[in-house]
């Protein structure tokens, strides 16, 4: 097995841990949501959902600038 295949298996098992962990956290905050055992309003659901929405943003963004660092031609003399 070449080294990129081993890199390719490492990422498929350590990401594929990784969003399942963040699927699982996801599951216990909507367990919040339940208002017969917790008060929360409009602003609190926009505030967390908001959080939530960038740092995905910013991560995404991480994996399509690695993506296009690959892709661009480097300019040297």
């Amino acid at each position: 097995m070449d080294n990129k295949n081993k890199r390719r298996i490492r990422f498929e098992d350590v990401a594929g841990r990784r969003v399942q962990t963040i699927l699982s956290k996801l599951d216990l905050l909507s367990n919040c949501s339940n208002r017969h055992n917790y008060e929360f309003d409009d602003k609190d659901v926009q505030k967390m959902f908001n959080a939530l929405k960038e740092r995905l943003k910013i991560t995404e963004n991480k994996f399509l600038n690695e993506l296009n660092t690959k892709n661009k031609i480097k300019f040297n003399f």
